[in-house]
């Protein structure tokens, strides 16, 4: 097997690394803007840069999905037993469901929100509500329903970074194996794995 196919491509080094540290800036930004006064000043315009981040992270995703479907990954070391491969598979799927769910839920709460506060990414682009909620009659029990499942589906998310990051920590440090080094950008593979 060729080196280059025993790594991700650029590309999807740069997706990887670009959504990871906006979920972690989103999950930090969520910790602070809810435990702030309701109605302050910073919290208004903490929710407004979470809304932009959010977006921003929906838009990666599409990419990043596109670009998994159109360029194979590499595959898993042989030498891995069948549970931690569906376990990774699983992983890697719950992400992706979650890299969508939370941004669309968030999107849907801000458009079932009484408050109706529109969004602007970045204080530049104005964003619309999605459809049939933004015009409910009472949108208030939508809303706070929207809000329990975004703030649960959050720490869903936390806890499936928190695995999947100790997973590759595993490997890289324990199992001393490429799947980490793989999706960092110009560190060489090991030659045991260039070799195999």
């Amino acid at each position: 097997m060729p080196a280059g196919s025993l790594r991700y491509d650029g590309v999807a080094i740069v997706l990887h690394w670009a959504i990871a540290l906006a979920i972690v800036g989103m999950i930090a930004m969520g910790l602070v803007m809810t435990g702030l006064p309701r109605g302050s000043a910073l919290q208004f315009s903490l929710f407004q840069l979470h809304k932009s981040v959010g977006v921003t992270i929906l838009g990666l995703t599409v990419l990043r999905l596109a670009w998994r479907l159109a360029h194979r990954p590499p595959a898993l070391p042989d030498g891995m037993p069948a549970w931690e491969r569906l376990a990774a598979h699983a992983g890697h799927l719950g992400l992706y469901v979650l890299m969508f769910g939370l941004p669309l839920s968030g999107w849907a709460v801000v458009s079932a929100s009484p408050l109706n506060i529109p969004t602007v990414l970045y204080g530049v682009v104005p964003w619309p509500h999605l459809p049939v909620l933004d015009t409910l009659a009472n949108k208030k029990p939508v809303a706070e329903a929207l809000e329990t499942l975004h703030s649960a589906a959050a720490w869903i998310l936390v806890a499936l970074l928190v695995v999947h990051a100790g997973a590759a920590l595993r490997h890289h440090f324990l199992l001393k194996d490429d799947v980490l080094r793989r999706m960092l950008p110009r560190f060489p593979l090991s030659s045991r794995s260039i070799s195999s």
